[in-house]
């Protein structure tokens, strides 16, 4: 499908998803910038491409951020604190980048005669769910600022649409796989990096069930809803997942992934402890099946043997130690605010 836009801006480009989405995005045609307050540097972003623009910046400057949006053809939202443990960080944070910086950003692009705003929520929204498919439709019932900041966001963008801006909401599930900026703090990479670095894993409880998602796949759906006919995706929410496994099973696919891939390391063993992190939902991800043709293409086991791959080409350095690889780690030391 031929690109509908030129001009890309996306908030938040040089995070975890950035890092692999900006560099398909160059390869696909389009001419990006990104605009970060880079947190976690930059340089893993392909900074020679004459089609690719970086502005350091922080999306609650909002006169800034209105200047950098001219001239784009379509908003693709990343930024936020992007953590269900941000409650750790100053809540101010939280609230000024996750839901004040929102809706000025939104008013921004529309004025600056964006086409296209792609947000990208979370599946987090639902919170805790025993049905058996939570589809678009499901009660949001936030368990944490970041899941109740996603969800407050999302009407503050319909609120501002209109015929020549045209919003789209998609809630991810949790990401995992290899990206050159890397987080080692969602579930699939954890349990990943205590496997290959310290031959054991400890599960927190268990039998939360969790919807996971590969970083391409992540990646395919921002392109898709990116060149999808208006009248597709208006207005549309779209859960984007795949696999719903337990963290339990998930730990036991990671236990024989890394045997496999690091024989020599020996068996990996399996330990659980409590863990007051309750978030637990099996999400339905048909309606994008539908009305897009969204089909996700790689396994939670791909990404772990990614991973795997990653470290034993020496691609992970510190993996334990390196605060650059956790988030609100990350943000402490920096004494983010």
């Amino acid at each position: 499908m031929p690109n509908r836009f030129s001009r890309v801006f996306v908030t938040g480009g040089a995070g975890y998803v950035g890092s692999v989405l900006v560099p398909r995005l160059l390869d696909h045609g389009y001419k990006v910038t990104v605009f970060d307050i880079c947190y976690y540097g930059d340089d893993f972003l392909p900074k020679s491409n004459p089609n690719l623009t970086v502005v350091r910046g922080d999306i609650r400057d909002a006169p800034k951020l209105a200047a950098s949006v001219k001239g784009h053809d379509a908003v693709v939202n990343l930024a936020c604190i992007s953590n269900d443990a941000s409650f750790e960080l100053d809540e101010n944070l939280s609230t000024s980048v996750n839901l004040h910086a929102f809706e000025p950003m939104v008013l921004a692009a529309k004025n600056a005669g964006v086409k296209r705003f792609v947000y990208a929520s979370s599946s987090s929204v639902y919170g805790v769910s025993d049905q058996p498919n939570v589809t678009e439709e499901h009660p949001l019932v936030p368990l944490t600022l970041y899941n109740k900041y996603k969800g407050m966001c999302e009407p503050l963008l319909l609120k501002h649409t209109a015929k020549n801006f045209v919003g789209v909401i998609f809630r991810p599930a949790t990401v995992c796989g290899y990206g050159k900026r890397l987080r080692l703090d969602l579930s699939v990479n954890i349990l990943t990096n205590h496997a290959i670095s310290n031959g054991k894993i400890t599960v927190f409880g268990g039998d939360q069930m969790r919807p996971n998602l590969h970083i391409a796949d992540y990646c395919d759906a921002v392109e898709l809803l990116l060149t999808a006919p208006d009248e597709k995706i208006a207005n549309q929410i779209f859960n984007v997942g795949f696999q719903n496994m337990s963290i339990m099973d998930i730990a036991r696919l990671v236990k024989r992934v890394v045997e496999k891939e690091f024989p020599e390391k020996g068996e990996v063993g399996i330990s659980t402890t409590q863990t007051n992190d309750n978030r637990s939902y099996h999400i339905n991800s048909d309606k994008i099946r539908r009305a897009l043709g969204y089909q996700p293409k790689h396994s939670i086991e791909e990404a772990v043997r990614d991973l795997c791959k990653a470290f034993r080409e020496g691609n992970i350095p510190g993996s334990m130690s390196d605060d650059i690889y956790y988030n609100v780690r990350r943000m402490k030391n920096l004494r983010a605010a």
